[in-house]
Parts: C-alpha cells; structure tokens; sequence
C-alpha cells in the first residue's frame, strides 16, 4: 500500500477574514494546493439558489438526452452519467449545465477581488478565465465518485496552466462527498490516466483513497490546486444533493495544446499537439491587460 499524505489541512488553509496574500500564494507554489476559508461566502447563497434552479431545469429535460461519449448529455448542457444500482431513475447528474452565460451570481462570484489578489500573487497580473465555469453536482444517496485524477490530463496547456477554485455550495464532509487532495503531486509531471466509469482517471490501485487527504469544509470554502495536483472525491452518502463550483483562471499567453475526456481521444488530441495555437482561445480578461500579439 503506498504510504498515506503526510501535510495536513491545517498546512494548508488560510481564511478570507484575515488574508495575507503573499502567504497564501507561497502555500500553493510549495503544495499545489490551498484552502482559504470563507472565501467565497459572501456569493454562495446566491449561487446555490441558481444551482437548484438548474439542476431541476436538468432534470425536467431528461427524457430529451442524448449519449455522447462521456455519457448523455440534456439540451441545457448537463452531463448524466448511470445512477448506482436501487437508484429511482437510471441517471444522475455529473456536470450541471450551469455557467457565467446563464447566472449572473456565478459570474460574479468568478470576479472577487480577494481571489483575484490571491491569483496575481501566483500567475502575475494579468489573468484570464478559462472555460464558462463549472459546477460539479452529486446527486444523493449514491452520487458519482471521481476518482483521483489531474485536471491537465483533460486540458494540457502550453506554459502554467489554469489555477482551479473548487468551492463548496453546502457544507461538505466524509459522507457527501468532501474533495481529496495530494498535496506536492503537481511536481511529479503529466501521470498516465487510464478510462474509468467517472472518465480519466488514475489507476486506483497505484492512488487508492488512503494516497489523499480529505478537505471537510463549509458552504463559501474555497480549494485552490495546480491543473496537475491529484484530486478527487468520493460518492454521495448522504440524503441531500452535494453541489460544489469551479471557476478557473489562467495568464492571457496560456492555451490548451491537447484536449481529452477518455483515453482514444487523448491519444488523437496528442498527435496534434504541435498545431494548438492561442488566437481561438482567448478567454474574458478579469485581472490587468492582454498583450496585442500580430496574428
């Protein structure tokens, strides 16, 4: 069995009240990952009450989903994936179609200026956003696991790569499905991912759970990590919906060279690496000013 994380959470985590900004960032730099308290607090009400409506939007579709190849997708862009067995429907919700186009709240939590500081002491001044927002949404009594996995295996980019911010809707534990961490794993390069029922993902014989530490936290807290840092989390045990949101963000010069969701379309995505260019990736400036570049 590979040895067990040995940072603990208390390593990692600083709280909104009280930022120190530059103490924040050198925590992420060393561990690739990093906990701020509170952070997004002052939105996630409002945030939750968009969820909600989405996801009742979502399942008022469902009888209209069509497979794709990560599982069926609505007409609203949510992803469904098989629900566990003695489930009511044969479906639950993955990826909610939720983003900065549909909730203004989402949009703006995306925008904080205590995020922004944070994320200018890591990437520099000027950043972009990359992607429309997400929200990853566990159904209950059995909602999806992801298994450990790095983001990058998904979205390679060309330089740094984009800084995620996971951060909890609803108070989130060991039963409903609290995110995993390894911290320090953002050193260890792009890992082979093998396909799993939750896509790509590590070879949990290799990252079992016991590899990760768990982060329990409250509606508003926030988890930074590098688009290398193994994460993930586990299933949905509790009686009422798991919903947490990502907002990603990288410099303005960053852009995807191989894009992927299983194994067969990463392996095609890489023979095409080279052509990635960044002018049909340009994503909304939310912090300083994008270089003019001749095309």
């Amino acid at each position: 069995m590979p040895p067990t994380v040995s940072v603990s959470v208390t390593d990692l985590e600083v709280f909104a009240d009280r930022l120190d900004v530059r103490h924040a960032a050198a925590i992420y730099r060393e561990h690739g990952c990093l906990i701020v308290r509170g952070l997004m607090k002052p939105y996630v009400d409002a945030v939750r009450r968009d969820i909600e409506a989405a996801a009742n939007r979502a399942l008022s579709l469902l009888d209209r989903a069509e497979p794709v190849v990560e599982g069926w997708k609505t007409p609203d862009g949510t992803l469904f994936l098989p629900a566990p067995p003695g489930y009511h429907r044969d479906k639950q919700i993955m990826v909610l179609g939720i983003s900065y186009f549909t909730s203004a709240a989402f949009f703006r939590s995306a925008l904080d200026e205590r995020t922004l500081d944070i994320l200018a002491a890591i990437l520099g001044p000027n950043i972009e956003l990359f992607s429309h927002g997400q929200c990853l949404y566990k159904e209950p009594a059995g909602g999806h696991p992801k298994l450990l996995h790095q983001d990058a295996a998904y979205f390679e980019h060309r330089y740094e790569g984009p800084v995620a911010i996971l951060s909890y809707a609803v108070d989130t534990d060991l039963v409903n499905g609290a995110l995993h961490v390894v911290p320090g794993s953002h050193r260890l390069g792009q890992l082979p991912h093998i396909d799993t029922f939750s896509h790509l993902g590590l070879d949990p014989d290799e990252w079992p759970w016991e590899r990760a530490l768990p982060v329990v936290g409250q509606a508003g807290d926030s988890i930074f990590f590098h688009y290398r840092t193994i994460h993930g989390s586990q299933e949905n045990h509790s009686q009422k919906p798991r919903p947490a949101f990502n907002h990603r963000y990288r410099r303005p010069d960053d852009y995807v060279t191989i894009g992927a969701t299983t194994t067969a379309n990463r392996a095609e995505a890489e023979k095409r690496a080279a052509q990635a260019r960044k002018e049909n990736q340009h994503g909304l400036m939310v912090r300083g000013f994008r270089a003019f570049e001749e095309g």
